[in-house]
C-alpha cells in the first residue's frame, strides 16, 4: 500500500467478505443431505423411451424441431445416483481419464501435471470424479424419436486401455453402440492429442435403413456442490459459467440452478458451457457455426446439472454424419482457453476489474519468461506498479508530511478548544487556507491506485501458474500461506513503521486503535498466500522509503521528534 490508510481500506473490504463468507456458510441455503452413496445400478442395452431414469436428458420441449420429437418427464427422485458398466483407460502425456461405457461418460480426469501438493508429487490432483461428496462428471449422448443413445445406454469398446504413444499426433477411442432392429449404428470417438487438454467428441451415426433419421447432440456435466477445502479467507467461484453473444462470460451458480434462473433462452452459436473451481475447469465447447440451447437442472443426490443441446439434424437414408463437440479438462491456463473459443479464458476469473487484472497478469508472465521465479517476478512487477504511481504516491505523502509539519500547532487548537467541535473545525479551516494545504489532498491519488492493487489481487488469487510455484528458502508454495508466518511477521512490521511515519490522530482513542491495528492485520494475513504477502511486504517497504525521504524533507526535525515521542 502506498500509505497505512490504503491497507485500512483494502483491509476492510476482505474483512467484510469473509464476514460474508462466513454468514453465507452458517445461515446460508444448505445442499440437500445425500441419502445414497451407491454407484452400481441395474445395466440396460436398450434405449429406455419415457421412463423415470429419463429425467436426466435434456428437456427438449422448448426447443424448435423439423418434426415431434418425445417429451421428457419432469425431474423424478430416483434412488441411486449413477449407474456404471466397464471402465476404458486412457492416459496421455498430460491426462489420466476413465470413461464408462455406460452411455461413454467422462467419469475420472487426473492431471498428472499438477499434484495434490508438491510434497507428494506422483498424486495427481482429481478434478472430475464419479463417486462423493465431490461428484463431476461430463456425459454426452443424442436425443432422438428414433433409435440413438443417450448417456444412459451401454456402448462396447475393442480395448480397455489406451496410451498415446511417444511422437505420435493423436490417440483414437472408439466406442461403439447398435441396435440390430433399426439398422442404426453410432460411434463414439474420443481423439486425444499431446501437449493438450482438448480432445475431441465425435457421435458418428451410420443410417442403414430406408427412412431419414433426425436427431440432436447434446452434453452435459453433472455435479455436487462439495467442499474443496478452500480457505475460508479467501473467495474463490465453484459453479457453472456459459458464454453467449449478450455476455461472454456468465456465472450459473449452483443457487441459480436451483432457482432455474437461466430460464428458457433462444438457441445461439459460438457458445460453451463450463463447470469451475479454483484453478481448473471443465468446458464443453460445440461447433462455433451450430446454434445450441443451454439449460440448468436439479436432479436427486443434489446433483446440479449444466446441459447443452445441439440442432435437430437430418441424416438421410443410407449415409452418415458426423456430430461433434471439444471437450476441455484442465487447469485455466489463458493462452490455451483462449484459442478453443471466444471467451473461455475469461473463466480466469479475476472480477470486474479483469480488464486492469488481464494486462497485470500479462506483465507477470512476461517477466517470470525473463527470471524464471514467480517469487522474483511478483517482486519486479511490485516495483513496476510503484515507479508507475510514482507521482501519485509523492503527492500523497507530501499532503500526509504537511499535516505532520502541523501536528503541534494541530494539538494546539485541540487543547485550546477542547470539545467544542465548532470552533475547533474553523480554527482548522482557518490553519490549512493559511498554510495551503488540503488536508484531504492525499486521498484521490490513493484511491485511483486501489483498483489497481485489487487487480493484481485476484491476478495472484486465480493464476493457476502460481500454484506449488517455490521462491526461496521455506516459501516452496506461494500459494498457500507461510509455514513459519515469517512473510506475515515482516508485513506487520511494516506496518508499524507506517504507523509512526504518518500523522498521529488527535482522538487519543484513534491513536491506540492505530497502533492496535498492525498486530490485527499480521493474524489476517497469515492465513493469505504467500505469494500475496510477498507483494504486500515489497509494496510496504517501497513506500516507507519514498514516504521517509519526502516526510523528512519537509517536516525535517518534526518527523525525529514525532517518532521519539511516540
Amino acid at each position: 500500500m502506498d500509505n497505512f490508510r490504503l491497507i485500512l481500506i483494502v483491509g476492510l473490504a476482505f474483512i467484510l467478505l469473509m464476514l460474508y463468507q462466513a454468514w453465507q456458510e452458517d445461515y446460508g441455503p444448505k445442499p440437500a443431505s445425500v441419502t445414497s452413496t451407491s454407484t452400481t445400478e441395474i445395466t440396460n442395452t436398450s434405449k429406455p423411451i419415457a421412463t423415470a431414469s429419463d429425467s436426466e436428458l435434456p428437456d427438449t420441449r422448448n426447443l424448435q424441431t423439423h418434426s415431434d420429437m418425445p417429451e421428457v418427464p419432469g425431474t423424478q427422485q430416483i434412488p441411486k445416483l449413477l449407474k456404471s458398466d466397464k471402465r476404458v483407460f486412457v492416459e496421455t502425456d498430460v491426462l489420466k481419464l476413465e470413461i464408462d461405457t455406460k452411455g461413454g461418460d467422462i467419469r475420472v480426469v487426473d492431471l498428472p501435471d499438477y499434484p495434490v501438493t508438491r510434497k507428494t508429487p506422483d498424486d495427481p490432483f482429481r478434478l472430475m470424479n464419479d463417486t462423493l461428496p465431490n461428484l463431476f462428471v461430463a456425459q454426452s449422448g443424442l436425443l432422438s424419436k428414433q433409435d440413438a443413445p443417450t448417456h444412459q445406454d451401454i456402448y462396447q469398446s475393442d480395448d480397455v486401455n489406451y496410451r498415446l504413444p511417444n511422437g505420435a499426433d493423436s490417440l483414437r477411442v472408439k466406442l461403439t453402440w447398435t441396435n440390430a432392429t433399426s439398422n442404426i449404428k453410432v460411434s463414439k470417438i474420443y481423439t486425444f492429442y499431446p501437449k493438450s487438454y482438448a480432445f475431441d467428441v465425435e457421435h458418428i451415426v451410420e443410417n442403414k435403413t430406408a427412412e431419414p433419421w433426425e436427431g440432436r447432440l447434446y452434453g452435459q456435466f453433472q455435479r455436487t456442490e462439495a467442499d474443496l477445502g478452500e480457505s475460508r479467507f479467501l473467495y474463490t467461484y465453484m459453479g457453472g459459467a456459459i458464454s453467449s453473444p449478450d455476455q461472454l462470460y456468465e456465472k450459473i451458480a449452483f443457487s441459480e440452478m436451483q432457482e432455474n434462473s437461466l430460464g428458457l433462452r433462444p438457441a445461439w452459436a459460438g457458445g460453451w458451457a463450463a463447470m469451475l473451481q479454483h484453478y481448473f475447469v471443465a468446458a464443453w465447447i460445440p461447433e462455433h457455426n451450430q446454434s445450441y440451447k443451454y439449460q440448468t437442472r436439479v436432479f436427486s443426490g443434489n446433483r446440479y446439472t449444466l446441459q447443452l443441446v445441439g440442432p435437430l439434424l437430418t441424416v438421410a437414408s443410407d449415409s452418415q454424419m458426423v456430430f461433434k463437440m471439444k471437450f476441455f479438462a484442465g487447469p485455466k491456463l489463458q493462452n490455451k482457453l483462449a484459442e478453443l473459443s471466444h471467451g473461455l479464458d475469461l473463466t480466469v476469473d479475476y472480477g470486474w476489474l479483469w480488464f486492469i487484472a488481464q494486462p497485470l497478469f500479462w506483465m507477470l508472465e512476461i517477466i517470470f519468461d525473463w527470471v524464471g521465479n514467480w517469487g522474483w517476478a511478483i517482486i519486479i512487477l511490485t516495483i513496476l506498479i510503484k515507479l508507475a504511481f510514482f507521482h501519485l504516491s509523492a503527492t500523497s505523502y507530501k499532503s500526509m508530511a504537511n499535516m505532520r509539519r502541523l501536528q503541534p500547532r494541530l494539538v494546539t487548537l485541540k487543547e485550546r478548544y477542547g470539545d467544542d467541535k465548532t470552533r475547533m473545525n474553523q480554527a482548522l479551516m482557518d490553519l490549512y487556507k493559511k498554510e495551503k494545504i488540503n488536508p484531504l489532498g492525499g486521498c484521490l491519488p490513493i484511491v485511483v491506485q486501489i483498483p489497481v492493487f485489487i487487480a493484481l489481487y485476484w491476478v495472484l488469487l486465480e493464476s493457476v501458474e502460481l500454484r506449488q510455484a517455490s521462491f526461496i528458502l521455506w516459501l516452496d508454495d506461494l500459494s498457500t500461506p507461510d509455514p513459519f508466518f515469517v512473510l506475515p511477521l515482516i508485513m506487520g512490521a511494516t506496518m508499524v513503521v507506517q504507523h509512526f511515519l504518518n500523522p498521529a490522530p488527535l482522538d487519543p482513542v484513534q491513536q491506540k486503535v492505530m497502533l492496535v491495528l498492525p498486530i490485527v492485520f499480521t493474524v489476517f494475513f497469515a492465513f493469505f498466500p504467500s505469494g500475496l504477502v510477498l507483494y504486500w511486504v515489497v509494496n510496504n517497504v517501497l513506500s516507507i522509503g519514498q514516504q521517509w525521504v519526502i516526510t523528512n524533507k519537509i517536516a525535517g526535525n518534526v518527523l525525529l521528534e514525532g517518532i521519539k515521542k511516540k
